[in-house]
């Protein structure tokens, strides 16, 4: 789970992702209004292309690392079924590590 803008957004970690990925639902539920965004760039994803548009999250925290600023990709409706928590924020951190079912960052 992540923490934006006070409220909370379940995200799945994505090393293949090279930027933060919100669901067009998640980014409504944020106030990020996608309805008035230009969905006018295309990005490669697991189903195939998809049409995007960039934001700048203002903040984001998850298991207590903040950082601002950062670029996230809202996809069209319909188009994902879980945000991704993408390469910009992980290259941020020293280091993350997978053991198990268990994702450890650390900043």
């Amino acid at each position: 789970d992540a923490d934006i803008g006070g409220r909370t957004v379940r995200f799945m970690v994505d090393t293949g992702a090279s930027t933060i990925a919100l669901t067009y639902e998640d980014a409504t539920r944020l106030g990020l209004n996608p309805q008035t965004l230009d969905f006018t760039s295309t990005v490669m994803t697991a189903n195939g292309p998809a049409r995007t548009a960039y934001v700048t999250l203002p903040q984001i925290s998850v298991g207590g690392i903040e950082r601002t600023n950062v670029r996230a990709g809202i996809s069209e409706p319909g188009r994902m079924d879980q945000s991704l928590l993408g390469m910009n924020f992980l290259d941020t951190l020293s280091s993350f590590s997978f053991s198990g079912d268990e994702l450890r960052l650390r900043d």
